[in-house]
């Protein structure tokens, strides 16, 4: 790891660009909910709980798509696949827990009626689960990842369309708004089901392959070239750096692969497994207040529901 520090410069490490962007987004979010928040309707300030989250969601953010994972996840495709888990699995719930609810609901009503449809077809859950599984797993066919890893430009614009695929797929899941759910109950259990079922092709590809899929982990020369565009200038790296640092520049291409795929189904498992007990639990609930004449979640105004946030 000290060699990888050496070698790289301070921009290539630390990736100053996106730091400045999720400052920028952070400051927003402290206006928001604590000068803003007087502007909406039921606008209370935020508990301390969900200030962490979000800044917990920046984070994994920042280690996602820069830090000195960024240059080290073009070296082995196990820090890769972090990334994406980093991103697309932790940050974006994180961000729809953290924000309060009395601006998610603004946001969500917040658009005329032609734009308003446009909301409607992009939220509809069946749009978020395809969407965002398939472009996942379109991502990690060997020759499309190839040619993203090789062109940082188009990366990075398929990346933002990954995050927001996540928050079309993340919204169902998480239920933010009870009132404007397409799912309830059965269908938001069966739709995380789906969704887990949707991404475990990608995942036994890369698991059971049999042999090292991508060039950028595996050709030389290839590598050579991806780092050349992907890094800033003079920020050439040693040729030992190939095939990964650490103890993951022991393991053999095709290794390192099977980890990066094991960690990505075994992070989805838990994570979608933690949601469907949420949701159950949720469910039952709903029951037991229905049971007993006591005014359920969905019952409640949501001008109230909103001041617990």
């Amino acid at each position: 790891m000290g060699e990888l520090f050496e070698q790289l410069t301070f921009r290539a490490l630390w990736t100053p660009e996106l730091i400045i962007v999720l400052a920028v987004v952070a400051t927003l979010y402290i206006l928001l909910t604590r000068k803003w928040y007087v502007r909406f309707e039921g606008g209370s300030k935020p508990r301390l709980k969900h200030d962490f989250l979000f800044g917990l969601a920046l984070l994994f953010l920042y280690l996602g798509w820069g830090s000195p994972l960024y240059s080290t996840g073009h070296m082995t495709i196990t820090i890769h696949m972090f990334q994406m888990v980093s991103a697309y699995f932790f940050s974006v719930p994180l961000l729809i827990i953290a924000l309060p609810n009395w601006f998610l609901s603004a946001a969500f009503e917040g658009f005329g009626n032609y734009a308003r449809r446009a909301r409607n077809a992009m939220f509809h859950p069946i749009v978020g689960l395809v969407t965002f599984n398939a472009l996942f797993s379109f991502y990690h066919i060997p020759g499309v990842f190839d040619f993203l890893m090789l062109r940082p430009g188009v990366h990075s614009l398929y990346e933002i369309l990954l995050f927001i695929a996540a928050w079309m797929m993340w919204w169902h899941i998480i239920a933010p708004l009870p009132k404007e759910q397409y799912l309830h109950d059965l269908r938001r259990i069966l739709y995380i089901f789906g969704s887990g079922l949707l991404i475990t092709p990608a995942c036994a590809l890369i698991i059971f392959s049999g042999y090292p899929l991508y060039d950028t982990y595996t050709d030389m020369q290839y590598w050579a070239s991806v780092m050349a565009y992907c890094l800033p200038a003079n920020a050439g790296v040693s040729s030992s750096m190939f095939g990964g640092i650490g103890f993951l520049g022991n393991l053999d291409a095709y290794s390192d692969q099977q980890l990066a795929g094991i960690m990505m189904k075994v992070a989805q498992e838990i994570l979608y497994g933690s949601a469907i007990g949420v949701a159950f639990k949720q469910w039952l609930q709903k029951d037991s207040h229905q049971d007993s004449g006591e005014p359920s979640i969905s019952d409640i105004p949501e001008h109230v529901k909103m001041g617990d946030r």
